[in-house]
């Protein structure tokens, strides 16, 4: 199949850059150890230090997407709710999953995630996201079941790079300041959904540095379940330790916040 370029007019409707469709077991946050189908997508602005998918960050000029069915093989990437629904059933060993959309950022592609749900024959869509978008977030609230968000520290972050093509036109934060704003939005947005927050805690953080992550969730989404993630290390980031993750959880539950201590099951089990 000929790889589809994407002009500008399509960046903001319902087609987005596939990365890889497989089928495994959730490694993170509230579902981990369910079996789902993950739609991983190309493009994410952020840079964060201990990000592990550092792969799918810049977006090429022929995207190509990895469909993992029996017979491995390669689509072009470009492709639209329809097409991704198709290669869904086919990574899957039998049984419908629950699917789980993630990246790279998928809210940079909120027409692609709104599209998905309504060809995917009752499954459940799960959406993986750093939360930097307000605005996407808002428009495929009602076309997702579940939300995980990342609550990420700006200093853990190098400067942003936009993606090219991307639709919406939607700034990431810039610092610490912006990031508090935008957090604020996305709590809010989230608040009484069917959601979650990962916490992602680095060896190298004070306790305090996540206070005021927890108190904007305390404030903007009380009960909102806290899963405090301790970095696996690479790129040079160390892991956590236990005295460091035990304190961040105290401040949890400090502010009546549910927390529990979940690292990355899939890493563990080396699997995708």
């Amino acid at each position: 199949m000929k790889a589809m370029h994407a002009p500008s007019a399509l960046a903001g409707a319902t087609l987005a850059p596939v990365l890889e469709v497989f089928a495994s077991f959730q490694g993170e946050g509230r579902f981990v150890g369910e079996p789902q189908v993950f739609v991983r997508l190309w493009g994410c602005p952020l840079r964060c230090r201990w990000c592990d998918t550092p792969g799918s960050w810049r977006l090429p000029a022929e995207p190509q997407a990895r469909i993992a069915a029996r017979a491995p093989r390669r689509e072009a990437g470009w492709a639209g709710a329809t097409d991704v629904a198709r290669w869904i059933a086919e990574v899957e060993p039998g049984a419908p999953r629950t699917v789980s959309v993630t990246g790279g950022e998928p809210l940079l592609w909120p027409g692609f995630v709104r599209a998905l749900r309504p060809v995917l024959a009752g499954r459940r869509v799960h959406l993986e996201t750093a939360g930097a978008h307000p605005r996407a977030l808002e428009r495929v609230l009602d076309q997702v079941d579940h939300v995980s968000l990342d609550l990420k520290l700006p200093a853990d972050m190098d400067a942003s790079e936009p993606v090219a093509a991307a639709g919406e036109g939607e700034a990431v934060p810039g610092d610490a300041a912006e990031w508090a704003g935008v957090r604020v939005r996305v709590l809010a947005l989230v608040r009484g959904r069917d959601a979650c927050a990962k916490l992602i805690v680095a060896g190298h953080r004070r306790a305090q540095e996540f206070a005021p992550l927890l108190d904007d969730v305390a404030e903007h989404a009380p009960g909102l379940s806290v899963y405090v993630q301790p970095v696996t290390p690479m790129n040079g980031v160390p892991a956590p330790s236990i005295a460091l993750l035990d304190q961040v959880v105290e401040l949890a539950l400090e502010r009546a916040l549910p927390a529990r201590v979940v690292p990355q099951v899939h890493r563990a089990l080396g699997i995708p």
